[in-house]
């Protein structure tokens, strides 16, 4: 169903891109240029998505099956400094509420489509194909102007609760020039919309809803949760974006320097090679006093194994504990009496 569903957004994105963009053709209300950008002439941008999304990475809950690990559609717009499709420590909209747990995308395209036509913020949308592997790749070209020179866009993790990975309001304009080449490393998010622990977990509305924030190794401070390695600093790049400024529609890398948006820190001393911690569960409560009158009397207690280690993670502890113990009503069988000695000549 999660395939399915992503094929049909991306089908559905493909069907509104030129209505929506005959939004271009139409006299507009007069609209600022951001001071931040003067360039004179638009730019064509090519857009690379790379998943990192790996079982050697995030070794942690991986999703094999029902769905396997996949990428949603990206749904990306090209806008002006005054609009967000979405915001961390913000509230989602319902938009990006459908979009982050069903990957349904009819009301952030509305969403976006309102903001094209009332207030001129939105220059256009655009969409890459679904990935159907956590370490495929997509590809999408898009536009920018100097008014709408910022480019945001959104990516379901599938599976996942309402989690998802993208960029907010990158500004691709440096003054009076546009940048050549971006790259940026994406890490996921959470919608505050559902309260879910693992990729897989079944649908529990967050009520009241929470903010989106960012999901890190230590938080949700969980170890239920799918990306909770307190051993790391940081968490691995869960995908990659590449941003190339196009000429005469070829397609050319220059190197670059990362830009700020969307990274963590540097100082992360794993890095695509995840070491998993053996995780057990609680111990059951101690059993029965066992043993035989006279001796020793024990009781055991175990545990088991919920996920066992991997890329050299800690190894798993003792799955069975004994202790001794004293019996409730051990009584001594008496033995036998001493048979008395008969008087000789009796």
């Amino acid at each position: 169903m999660e395939v399915v569903m992503s094929i049909c957004v991306d089908c559905l994105l493909a069907v509104l891109l030129l209505t929506f963009n005959t939004l271009s053709g139409v006299d507009l209300l007069p609209v600022s240029l951001d001071p931040v950008c003067s360039a004179s002439s638009a730019a064509k941008y090519s857009l690379r998505f790379t998943g990192k999304w790996s079982q050697t990475s995030f070794p942690k809950h991986y999703p094999l099956y029902r769905p396997p690990a996949q990428w949603s559609p990206v749904f990306g717009v090209t806008h002006s400094s005054d609009y967000h499709i979405w915001r961390s420590d913000a509230y989602a909209s319902n938009g990006v509420r459908e979009f982050s747990e069903k990957g349904e995308a009819w009301t952030l395209i509305n969403e976006v489509e309102a903001a094209g036509e009332k207030i001129q913020s939105v220059y256009g949308l655009f969409s890459a194909p679904a990935v159907l592997d956590g370490t495929g790749l997509t590809n999408a070209e898009f536009e920018v102007f100097a008014r709408h020179s910022f480019l945001s866009f959104i990516v379901r993790i599938v599976p996942s609760p309402d989690w998802f990975i993208g960029v907010d309001s990158l500004n691709l304009c440096d003054g009076e020039h546009w940048k050549e080449s971006i790259h940026l490393d994406l890490y996921p998010y959470d919608a505050g919309t559902d309260s879910g622990f693992t990729f897989s977990s079944p649908n529990y509305e967050t009520v009241p809803q929470e903010k989106v924030s960012q999901i890190t190794s230590a938080h949700p401070s969980h170890p239920a949760n799918s990306f909770y390695y307190p051993r790391l600093k940081h968490l691995p790049p869960l995908a990659r974006v590449t941003l190339t400024k196009m000429k005469n529609n070829l397609v050319f890398s220059l190197p670059v320097e990362p830009t700020q948006s969307n990274q963590i820190p540097d100082g992360n001393e794993i890095e695509g090679n995840t070491p998993l911690d053996c995780e057990v569960s609680a111990w059951s409560s101690w059993g029965l006093c066992k043993g035989k009158c006279g001796g020793s009397w024990v009781r055991h207690r175990t545990r088991y194994i919920h996920l066992h280690p991997a890329n050299k993670g800690s190894p798993c502890p003792l799955l069975e504990e004994e202790r001794n113990c004293t019996p409730d009503n051990c009584v001594p069988v008496a033995s036998p009496p001493t048979p008395l000695s008969t008087p000789k000549g009796h």
